[in-house]
């Protein structure tokens, strides 16, 4: 007869798939800030947080939503704004006063050019040190949308451009001016903090 049970439950939020507790642990011994992104299917977000004993305290935080305030009119879950999110977050830290942080990912799995990475490159180009490897970011093309242009074109059917690109038409953009309209986005993020 068994006296113990072998089965070990994991913690819960491990098991509801939001924390990696050995990453989390490697990431906080290493004492430095933590540049946090998060993508969900219709938004980003950019965090600078430091871990302390009541929790992580955010020191600087920058959602996709906060877009439009410097006139983005696309969605805000794709590259693009991915990257805009980064940049803002990362010169908002800049304006605070911190100069590296390490990059947190959580349990997503981390996929070369994706919406995480291009997080990563638009806190870099706004000035902050984050440790990387080569080739992980997205090309230019992709962080500019051409690609979401390029498919615009593609697509021959006017019904079909209007439903998968709603959005966009209800805002009054074009997706074949996605590239200028990124330009002109990130231009104003950058007068707003000079």
């Amino acid at each position: 007869m068994a006296k113990d049970s072998t089965y070990h439950v994991p913690f819960r939020r491990r098991r509801e798939g939001k924390t990696d507790y050995y990453q989390r642990k490697e990431l906080i011994k290493s004492g430095k800030i933590r540049v946090i992104v998060r993508c969900t299917l219709s938004h980003s977000i950019v965090q600078f947080a430091k871990a302390e004993l009541e929790g992580d305290r955010i020191l600087v935080s920058a959602t996709s939503q906060e877009l439009s305030k410097y006139g983005w009119k696309a969605p805000c879950g794709n590259l693009p704004a991915a990257y805009l999110t980064g940049f803002l977050a990362g010169l908002k830290a800049k304006k605070a006063e911190l100069k590296e942080a390490i990059l947190d990912v959580g349990v997503k799995k981390p996929v070369k050019g994706s919406r995480i990475y291009a997080g990563l490159k638009g806190v870099l180009d706004a000035g902050i040190y984050v440790p990387h490897g080569n080739g992980i970011f997205p090309s230019e093309d992709r962080i500019k949308g051409e690609h979401i242009a390029n498919y615009w074109e593609k697509i021959e059917d006017p019904m079909e451009k209007e439903r998968k690109f709603s959005q966009y038409l209800k805002n009054g953009l074009t997706p074949d001016k996605l590239p200028e309209h990124f330009e002109e986005v990130k231009q104003n993020i950058e007068k707003a903090f000079q």
